[in-house]
């Protein structure tokens, strides 16, 4: 198996230029890269409320899981975002039980809302975090700590579109692609990344 890398949850935006998705942030434990998921409202609100601890009246899809698995003496061993292709995320959840161990395949929201049920570690395949991840430093992170402090300007002077970015250079991409990180817009980073990588 290609060598992993350990994630954590760093947070969750919603997104501009999609209405009712979300942008979940993804860090390397111990690292400086992030690696941006676009998800659902649904798989937002459900990884949302179980980090803030709130118990909803009904049991939510991912708590039926939970509620299967221990039930059923099963444990979550671990959640790995396994593959990324033409853009889109797959992850595999790995389950054990006393006699054997099982790969679900998952979508990266469904399975990392179960994990934080769980308390499951996150891994992430070297091959997906080499191609999908941003680079992240901390000087960079100190601007945007900065920035904070002002008020944002709503109108973004930037093209959104991803249709604009074939119309940039390599070298524009590149420097487009480290505005967005200061700007902690990784929804647009992504998008950029993407277009990046389509000319590589």
């Amino acid at each position: 198996m290609d060598h992993t890398i350990e994630l954590e949850i760093l947070g969750l935006s919603s997104n501009h230029s999609q209405s009712g998705s979300f942008t979940l942030v993804m860090g390397e434990v111990g690292g400086s890269r992030r690696l941006p998921i676009v998800i659902g409202m649904f798989e937002a609100q459900a990884i949302a409320i179980e980090i803030e601890k709130i118990i909803p009246n009904r049991p939510m899809t991912h708590d039926l899981f939970k509620s299967f698995s221990s039930n059923f003496n099963f444990s979550i061993d671990q959640i790995l975002v396994s593959d990324m292709r033409e853009g889109v995320f797959y992850a595999k959840i790995i389950c054990k039980s006393a006699s054997k161990t099982v790969e679900i395949d998952a979508r990266p929201s469904d399975a990392i809302a179960i994990a934080v049920r769980f308390d499951a570690p996150i891994y992430c395949v070297s091959k997906v975090m080499s191609e999908a991840a941003i680079e992240f430093n901390e000087e960079e992170e100190k601007k945007e700590q900065l920035k904070q402090v002002k008020p944002s300007r709503s109108g973004s002077t930037t093209p959104r579109s991803s249709d604009s970015l074939k119309d940039f250079s390599l070298d524009k991409l590149n420097q487009m692609l480290d505005k967005a990180i200061n700007n902690e817009d990784y929804e647009r980073a992504a998008r950029i990344r993407d277009e990046i990588n389509r000319r590589n």
